[in-house]
């Protein structure tokens, strides 16, 4: 039999070099990597500062909307104007707009002038509809006011306010091409309105390039990468409680009903086992179809709202959706033909199961009580994991 283990450790030298004596543990042992200490207190210290201000200045919306050009959040109800519901982002100047797509140029979309609307404007199919910056200064309109006019006052303005915006440089701008919401930006297409073009030309207005740029200028801003991780941080966000009842409630649920099912019916669990793990890679499976746009109608779309269907504006999420999909369809096959090879080895578990004596136990009892369970509930999933394991090794 072996001695006591203060006399074991005893024999092994301590951090110093220096071996202990009695063969007990000092301890009167202390901090001695004091610099690391100091590195270690800093970190924290700066943690705990960077959350303050993360949480006094950041705003979570930035995730998902953009920027006007003032600096607000779109949809920021604090911001000066109030943008409450005033989510999509808007660029009133086509030609910075082109210039911010053109790979030589030092004006970036970032520069061009943008606000926040409630919904993307359109051209008109008679006239020439006008998108105007906030109200302010001599335009004595409120917000409410200027939405309820589809953001034009134009016929307000003094002449030489209308000259400046016959210029495009405000405080409004004519609406010549199309807009659709992708992910909370105005999407411009480029196919302008041949009727509002028409109306520009003859009241004097610059020359608005109508070059596939202007598409492409924004598409590029929507797809970059780290606006994609933006909206995968947004989405987790947004879907909490999704995630507290799937990741937390439902397994607690389902957790009960498979442990009841490995009480009543324990020789069946390896069949339940692998039917399940089938049923659930062909509903994933299926499911990334149906979003995919390979079945159904029901793909996702990077358009938000309605639109016309005549409207197409591909996103990196379909593409993303599409990989999935073609690596579900590889997981499915190989599981299925997987669970095909091993059905001896099901058969195997079953037999195994059969032969445990707890269900046989309590059968044949008069009484159950709750040390019978406690202990038939570990053997029987003990038996359920161990053969899991086998089956699919």
């Amino acid at each position: 039999m072996r001695g006591p283990l203060g006399a074991v450790i005893g024999r092994y030298p301590s951090s110093d070099g220096s071996t202990q004596v009695g063969g007990i543990i000092r301890h009167n042992r202390k901090c001695r990597d004091v610099a690391f200490l100091v590195i270690f207190i800093a970190f924290w210290v700066a943690m705990i500062v960077n959350s303050s201000f993360g949480f006094n200045k950041g705003n979570p919306l930035r995730l998902t909307y953009g920027l006007d050009y003032k600096g607000n959040v779109c949809g920021d109800r604090h911001a000066h104007p109030g943008l409450r519901e005033l989510e999509l982002t808007y660029w009133l100047n086509p030609n910075q707009v082109y210039l911010g797509g053109l790979k030589n140029s030092q004006f970036k979309l970032a520069d061009a002038r943008s606000i926040c609307l409630l919904d993307c404007p359109i051209p008109s199919e008679d006239a020439l509809n006008w998108v105007c910056d906030y109200p302010e200064g001599e335009i004595r309109l409120s917000v409410d006011d200027w939405i309820d006019r589809n953001y034009d006052y134009f016929e307000f303005l003094t002449p030489e306010m209308r000259n400046t915006s016959l210029q495009l440089q405000g405080p409004c701008y004519p609406v010549i091409f199309p807009s659709v919401n992708v992910y909370w930006r105005c999407q411009y297409l480029a196919r302008a309105s041949n009727v509002s073009l028409r109306h520009w030309q003859q009241m004097g207005g610059v020359n608005i390039n109508e070059d596939i740029i202007i598409d492409k200028s924004i598409h590029k801003s929507i797809n970059a990468r780290s606006s994609v991780l933006k909206r995968y941080v947004a989405d987790i966000g947004k879907s909490w409680p999704v995630l507290i009842v799937c990741g937390g409630l439902l397994p607690l649920f389902v957790s009960v009903i498979w442990l009841l099912l490995i009480r009543h019916f324990v020789a069946a669990m390896p069949w339940i086992t692998v039917a399940l793990f089938n049923i659930l890679i062909i509903a994933v499976t299926m499911f990334y179809y149906l979003k995919a746009g390979w079945i159904g109608n029901d793909a996702i779309s990077p358009i938000i709202g309605a639109h016309d269907p005549y409207y197409h504006v591909f996103g990196r999420e379909q593409n993303h959706l599409h990989a999935a999909a073609v690596l579900m369809t590889f997981i499915m096959v190989v599981s299925i033909l997987a669970s095909i090879a091993i059905v001896h080895r099901i058969l195997m578990a079953t037999s195994v199961l059969k032969a445990s004596g707890c269900k046989d136990h309590r059968r044949s009892s008069s009484t159950h009580n709750l040390s019978s369970d406690a202990i038939c509930y570990p053997w029987n999933l003990l038996y359920v994991l161990v053969w899991s394991c086998i089956l699919f090794v």
